[in-house]
């Protein structure tokens, strides 16, 4: 199906046209590059075509050709037609373009999980990306999106967590600004263990929240972190079970929101072993 387009006025390229201005048409999802190209092709989402220079394509095709479903098409083009269609110089020189499936449900995303990430009031698509990108790499099995949360199928996001946000479990809570907080009740009684990161200095430390009085590590814990610079709601931290902090040299006050949760990744994978 692999198909030299050398108009840029080709309605084939539709799906990728003016992404600088408009970023993604309603729908779909975007991959960059071959490595979150490659991802993409992986994951669950269905992939409508994939655009890009020859030698790009050579090279992807001979990776992950197979992978394709039959019949996607794959489009050729030079360096100056996708800079026209797309609207920017793609220094990558690889685009691919999937539908979104129905969303997860929650239940989908915590069976069988141990450690979650839920998220409130995060707005900025890069600190989403980091996060995902973060989770994957310290054994988070999945991710649920509290109210006023940013999509993290942005363009942005999903280059950002180098592909995945793709590849992991994510849901949204029911809710609005002031009752997704209800959601947090189902999860703590399947079992949960519900931890607010705080820079506030009468939390605990986040070492001694993410373990019992024994010392051994809870069986499931959810972390909750917020929107960076006001942080959690104080709704959400009071349907939590405890509120934790990362400790932090004097004269400072809080870490970028992608950092306090990268450490607290880290201790809960401390706690596992």
């Amino acid at each position: 199906m692999r198909t030299r387009i050398d108009d840029p006025a080709d309605a084939r390229l539709d799906d990728i046209r003016d992404l600088k201005h408009s970023d993604a048409r309603e729908g779909l999802v975007y991959a960059e590059g071959p490595l979150i190209c490659g991802r993409l092709v992986e994951s669950r989402f269905p992939v409508r075509c994939v655009v890009g220079f020859g030698g790009r394509l050579d090279s992807f095709l001979a990776e992950h050709g197979e992978q394709l479903a039959a019949g996607i098409p794959v489009y050729e083009v030079s360096r100056p037609v996708l800079a026209e269609v797309a609207g920017y110089d793609m220094h990558r020189g690889l685009l691919a373009v999937a539908d979104r499936p129905a969303p997860m449900s929650v239940g989908d995303v915590i069976a069988g999980a141990r450690t979650l990430l839920i998220l409130e009031g995060v707005g900025d698509h890069e600190n989403i990306g980091s996060m995902f990108r973060n989770a994957a790499g310290m054994g988070v099995d999945g991710v649920l999106f509290g109210a006023g949360t940013a999509d993290p199928l942005y363009r942005r996001s999903v280059r950002v967590s180098m592909g995945h946000a793709l590849r992991m479990p994510f849901a949204h809570l029911p809710g609005t600004v002031t009752t997704w907080q209800r959601s947090l009740d189902e999860l703590r009684d399947s079992g949960w263990r519900l931890v607010s990161l705080t820079p506030a200095e009468t939390a605990e430390h986040l070492a001694d929240a993410l373990v019992d009085a024994t010392g051994a590590p809870w069986e499931k814990v959810a972390l909750l972190v917020g929107g960076e610079g006001p942080g959690l709601t104080e709704h959400a931290m009071r349907a939590t079970d405890i509120r934790a902090r990362i400790p932090m040299a004097p004269g400072t006050d809080s870490l970028n929101v992608a950092t306090s949760a990268a450490i607290a990744f880290y201790e809960r994978q401390r706690s596992l072993r």
